[in-house]
């Protein structure tokens, strides 16, 4: 089956995801899944690790996930949250964006973009936030965060067809920034709003677990620097749920989102006071 159709590429949508292809931004058809060396082989540890494959779009029901492991939070009071800061990563190993530092995409994989597969960017006017909607895991080390990474990566690539992961940046538990998709490109995250939408990741599955304070803290950083770069309008900082009809970004972490874009929130005080 042809991968660019003659008005241009369709990205396929799994029933997993609702990221729209970053192409033609909808979805025409679900192909079978390429049966390659590497989608078996990323299948195979997938299962043996006992994974769910990135679902962020799966409607709201009941949950099959493993409770979460000890790592991972139970609700802290706003006061917690409030203070918590981002961890410290070593200046060589990341790049400097603006203000943000990221660890760069070449930390957790060596793949590029299929870049015939992808429109440009061409300006950021809103942002989106997810969750990945996978089992619980307990994500620690650069190590543990960059094989997840990869995983979902491998998981847009091979078994959906898309042209990259389908986020632009990546927030770990550890409050680290990861670099995704090249922000020049449109990414696949949001069904029918992929044009001119940054795709903000942030690991974990937040139905079933709470956000570390880490992570939170350095989400509203990330939301209010790139807001103030491109020049994004405060009502357009959204959550996939706000777009679509979809769990994502979970309700633990949507939570969060309504409190801290809410009058007394910190990502507001950040924005009009920054």
């Amino acid at each position: 089956m042809a991968e660019k159709p003659a008005n241009g590429h369709a990205e396929p949508l799994s029933p997993m995801i609702a990221g729209d292809p970053a192409r033609n931004g909808s979805h025409a058809m679900i192909p079978e899944p390429r049966c390659n060396r590497r989608a078996i082989l990323a299948s195979g540890l997938a299962a043996a690790a006992g994974l769910v494959l990135p679902s962020c779009a799966s409607r709201r029901g009941p949950s099959t996930a493993a409770l979460p492991g000890p790592a991972w939070p139970h609700e802290r009071p706003a006061e917690t949250i409030a203070k918590a800061t981002p961890a410290p990563v070593a200046s060589e190993t990341t790049v400097k964006v603006g203000k943000l530092r990221l660890i760069p995409r070449t930390a957790w994989t060596r793949q590029q973009p299929n870049i015939s597969d992808t429109n440009p960017m061409n300006g950021i006017q809103s942002i989106t936030v997810h969750h990945d909607g996978m089992s619980p895991e307990i994500i620690r080390s650069q190590a543990d965060a960059a094989a997840r990474l990869e995983l979902i990566r491998s998981s847009h690539v091979d078994s959906r067809g898309w042209a990259d992961i389908g986020y632009h940046l990546i927030v770990d538990p550890q409050g680290r920034i990861w670099q995704g998709r090249p922000m020049n490109l449109q990414g696949a995250h949001v069904k029918d709003h992929n044009p001119h939408n940054l795709g903000v990741l942030v690991m974990g599955n937040f139905e079933e677990q709470h956000p570390t304070p880490q992570a939170l803290a350095t989400l509203d950083q990330l939301l209010a620097n790139q807001a103030a770069v491109h020049r994004v309008p405060f009502g357009s900082i959204r959550t996939h749920q706000e777009w679509a009809s979809t769990a994502c970004p979970g309700r633990n972490l949507q939570a969060y989102m309504n409190t801290t874009r809410s009058r007394t929130g910190r990502l507001r005080s950040m924005m009009h006071n920054g």
